[in-house]
């Protein structure tokens, strides 16, 4: 009986690992559509193929984040009430879950070793919106300040990427930002203030949270296996009342 309760007390601690886990996935979903929306913006601005469709992250955590809160609680009332039904639902659950969470870590971690070829990739159409849009399109250019603000960057590969664009051509300037941010940003202030482009500041962002995504998930799968093994334990002890 002592190991039965042991077990019990385990599946709890294992169900609210998960119930917190998804706490966490749906606030990283949150804050992928809230904070993080300048580059994703781009994305689907300048229609680089189908990578507009990664605007869809933020709903998928979401998503994945409230079925992990519903799943936890299932599976600590299952042990709670000793209901062999129950406990049979979350394991088949939690074993497609599991299944899923693998392959998706697996992906995002391969992902990051790949950021530097999708950052490429989106280069020239980059470049592209700059050099036709920015200082006309006023989307695009509230895009771009926003994105270089937050990453603390200027163009793609550097200022160089503004000249001849629409806000080059009528300011005579580069954005105030390609030079600390100062009133005016001519030619010689950008070479010397010696911003980076985004190019590897989006790399950076690309890599560190495709790491943290892919490490989340699979320390969740983790945890998933555990509680894969303590379920069907109890579920073997549990007898038909």
């Amino acid at each position: 009986m002592s190991c039965f309760r042991f077990l019990k007390g385990m599946m709890f601690i294992f169900n609210g690992i998960i119930f917190v886990a998804g706490i966490i996935i749906l606030a990283i979903g949150v804050w992928v559509k809230v904070d993080s929306s300048s580059f994703l913006k781009i994305l689907t601005i300048i229609k680089v193929g189908g990578l507009s469709q990664i605007i869809n992250v933020g709903y998928l955590c979401i998503a994945l984040g409230l079925f992990l809160m519903i799943v936890g609680f299932l599976g600590c009332w299952g042990a709670l009430k000793e209901n062999k039904a129950l406990l049979m639902l979350f394991f088949v659950i939690v074993l497609l879950i599991f299944i899923v969470e693998v392959t998706g870590g697996v992906v995002v971690l391969a992902f990051s070793s790949l950021a530097e070829v999708l950052v490429e990739g989106i280069g020239v159409e980059a470049k592209k919106s700059i050099k036709i849009d920015y200082g006309k399109n006023a989307d695009i250019t509230k895009v771009w300040d926003s994105l270089m603000t937050e990453l603390k960057c200027c163009g793609f590969a550097n200022y160089d990427d503004f000249t001849d664009s629409p806000f080059y051509v009528s300011t005579k300037n580069y954005p105030p930002v390609c030079c600390s941010n100062s009133t005016s940003c001519i030619q010689a202030d950008a070479m010397l203030s010696k911003i980076s482009g985004c190019y590897l500041s989006l790399l950076r962002f690309l890599k560190d949270h495709a790491m943290v995504l892919g490490g989340v998930a699979m320390g969740i799968a983790g945890l998933e296996l555990a509680a894969l093994v303590v379920s069907m334990v109890l579920f073997c002890k549990i007898t038909p009342r």
